[in-house]
């Protein structure tokens, strides 16, 4: 992770040198142009900035906050991890913050078409499901097709949560119907039952199984192709600090940022 954090902190002071040289060499560009934007900001990044991101997003997120904070000393990146549904609604009512992250493009629309957002939204990954079940395997999970059997304790997110909207597709998809035993508000919440034992099985995403380690096992399933979801990030319209939620996005959405995700187990957007 350290080794993460220098290559996050040489890129952005490598931007801002190469601008900061451009801006001495030429005559510089009009006022709202994204290069001159750009420099002033790698310049002079300064104070908090809130990040609102979907629950499968935490352990890069939190990785990425950390190497942004290195990166610019006298910054910090507050976390909050949810479901998305509940993100959108929470920054709808005003919630404080600066970045929303959602783990679909249904809940990022929602605040663009409500006009809640600052310019549009940027793809920067994709997700896939995955079925998760306790290390011993006790109802012999091996197939989605296996979740329905009579017996076998299954787990999914709420449907307005991404990772319940994708398993709801990939039902009908597939002409499955499935009887889960509860209906979680996040990813994080299937887990946790899949791992304490409470459930037989769950459809997670794959970075969440990665990211388990030896807590759960993961079972993939060809079907879950039916359903790739596309994660976008966006800069709330409301937000005190847009230099900083611009400057976090371009760290999400750059080189380094795609290497955290990517080693994470996320597709490319």
């Amino acid at each position: 992770m350290r080794n993460a954090f220098r290559k996050a902190a040489a890129l952005l002071a490598a931007g801002a040198l190469a601008a900061g040289i451009a801006g001495c060499a030429g005559k510089p560009g009009p006022a709202n142009s994204p290069a001159d934007g750009n420099a002033s900001v790698a310049r002079a990044l300064s104070g908090t900035v809130t990040v609102y991101a979907a629950a499968s997003l935490k352990e890069t997120f939190t990785e990425l906050a950390s190497a942004f904070e290195a990166a610019h000393p006298g910054t910090k990146v507050m976390l909050n991890f949810a479901g998305s549904s509940d993100l959108a609604t929470q920054i709808s009512q005003g919630a404080p913050a600066d970045v929303f992250a959602s783990a679909d493009t249904r809940n990022m629309a929602r605040l663009s078409d409500a006009s809640l957002l600052d310019g549009g939204p940027r793809n920067f990954a994709t997700n896939v499901l995955e079925i998760a079940v306790p290390r011993a395997n006790p109802a012999s999970v091996s197939s989605f097709a296996d979740l329905p059997k009579p017996g076998v304790k299954v787990v999914v997110c709420a449907p307005q949560v991404p990772c319940g909207a994708a398993a709801e597709k990939v039902e009908k998809a597939t002409g499955t119907t499935l009887k889960p035993v509860s209906e979680e508000s996040s990813v994080t919440d299937v887990l946790g039952k899949v791992s304490s034992g409470e459930a037989d099985a769950g459809l997670v995403y794959v970075t969440d199984v990665k990211t388990a380690g030896d807590k759960v096992k993961g079972i993939p399933f060809t079907e879950a192709a039916q359903a790739v979801n596309t994660y976008p990030i966006g800069t709330v319209g409301s937000s005190k600090n847009k230099d900083l939620a611009r400057a976090f996005i371009e760290l999400v959405t750059g080189s380094e940022g795609r290497k955290v995700l990517a080693d994470a187990g996320f597709g490319a957007p």
